[in-house]
């Protein structure tokens, strides 16, 4: 069984024993080490499950970053608390664009009013896109007519990463090989990783066949432990991806 809590501990082990460092996209775009992994969560729905990966990172001695909505299936001022207690990064998932019908104006008023309430709870440096996979508008395109660097955020992934230098391998999908499952997560790069199953990256990691910066998304929603969870979990995300499949081919 993959995207369960065990088979995540054995990622995290694997990456500790090949030596990558473990930064916050914050701490990577001050200062980027040679071989480090971010570990990036987009906290779409059920929050208290990343809660349990900040737990876990906790155990391990090792930092992640969790992009929270500003929506009620995400946000949790409790759980962004206690999370960033534990020395986590917390960065904002915008999608303005989408919850505002294409209106920029609307949007970024509504962005500034997210960006603050965020920001009563924890410091924020980094934002990060969601990806609204049914909805016709791209949240990236908020940034057309204005500017992040405005509101002291210091980084957007899809922005200020550079996919050349840093693999890039996210679970959309159910799957770390997704692409035709994905609306809005890609990335440009010509870095090829063939990897579709959590084993499948271990076993790369093993070989040294990965690069040495890598940015890994993991949605923790889709991952646990628990049998009927973690069926329900599966058919609901093959259902998805059917939806994304047609969305995309039409794209």
């Amino acid at each position: 069984m993959d995207f369960t809590i065990d088979i995540y501990k054995k990622l995290i082990l694997a990456l500790k024993k090949e030596g990558y460092n473990f930064q916050t996209f914050a701490e990577f775009m001050k200062a980027p080490m040679d071989k480090s992994v971010i570990l990036r969560h987009d906290v779409d729905k059920r929050p208290k499950n990343s809660a349990l990966f900040a737990h876990i990172q906790k155990e391990f001695n090792i930092k992640g970053t969790y992009y929270f909505r500003c929506v009620p299936e995400s946000y949790d001022e409790q759980i962004i608390r206690t999370i960033s207690k534990m020395n986590h990064e917390i960065g904002y998932h915008y999608e303005e664009m989408d919850l505002c019908n294409g209106d920029i104006h609307a949007a970024i008023k509504l962005f500034e009013k997210n960006l603050k309430t965020l920001r009563n709870i924890c410091p924020i440096e980094t934002i990060c896109m969601h990806g609204s996979p049914r909805s016709k508008y791209d949240n990236k395109s908020i940034w057309s007519n204005n500017k992040y660097t405005d509101y002291e955020i210091i980084g957007e992934p899809y922005f200020d990463l550079n996919f050349n230098n840093v693999g890039y391998l996210t679970d959309t999908g159910r799957t770390w090989d997704g692409a035709r499952f994905s609306v809005r997560d890609k990335v440009v790069t010509n870095i090829s990783l063939n990897v579709k199953s959590t084993q499948e990256l271990i076993h790369n990691l093993h070989k040294n066949s990965l690069p040495k910066q890598l940015m890994l998304t993991f949605h923790p929603q889709r991952w646990t432990s628990n049998f009927a969870f973690w069926t329900q979990e599966l058919i609901l995300q093959n259902l998805k991806n059917i939806v994304k499949r047609y969305i995309v081919g039409k794209s």
